[in-house]
């Protein structure tokens, strides 16, 4: 049996921005992005935001995956801003197309979620664009349930929650 793949989080430099400029490229992120120059910038911004933590995955030292996450509560008027307090949003997208579509997705999540739920987090939302089947699998993989259709900024979004697992006392 294959050991678990234990992934390290860890803020984004920017000296990660050109690897992250040929991930955006790509065909499998570039259909779910914008034009690449301008999310660069955007994660710039985040970089210096207080609202979103831009995170790079790696494994033994190498980059797979780019990882933000957010407080829907730090930014002024968020939508998400209706779901409980403790409720942080994530956004993900595996970097190499030849990792895709072997469990990285939903593994990383898994540890992800797991990490923030011990330091206090109450919920996890995601919201992939509905016609990204690939992507939605993996979040029902790790655990997500399919709560709405929603309309952002960005389009339509396949709302998802998973909530922070339900502690039981062992008697």
């Amino acid at each position: 049996m294959r050991p678990e793949v234990r992934y390290r989080f860890r803020d984004l430099r920017r000296d990660d921005f050109p690897l992250l400029g040929r991930w955006l490229k790509k065909p499998h992120i570039a259909r779910w992005w914008g034009e690449p120059a301008k999310e660069l910038a955007d994660i710039q911004q985040a970089m210096e935001s207080t609202e979103t933590r831009p995170l790079m995955v790696e494994i033994d030292g190498t980059p797979i995956a780019y990882l933000q996450w957010y407080d829907p509560y730090l930014e002024e008027g968020h939508p998400y801003r209706d779901q409980p307090p403790g409720t942080l949003g994530i956004d993900i997208s595996i970097g190499d197309p030849d990792l895709t579509g072997k469990g990285h997705g939903s593994a990383i999540i898994r540890q992800f979620c797991t990490e923030r739920f011990a330091e206090g987090a109450m919920r996890i939302v995601i919201d992939p664009d509905p016609e990204n089947t690939q992507a939605i699998r993996a979040y029902q993989k790790a655990g997500f349930r399919f709560l709405e259709t929603r309309h952002s900024i960005y389009g339509p979004a396949h709302f998802m929650t998973l909530d922070k697992p339900e502690e039981t006392s062992k008697s």
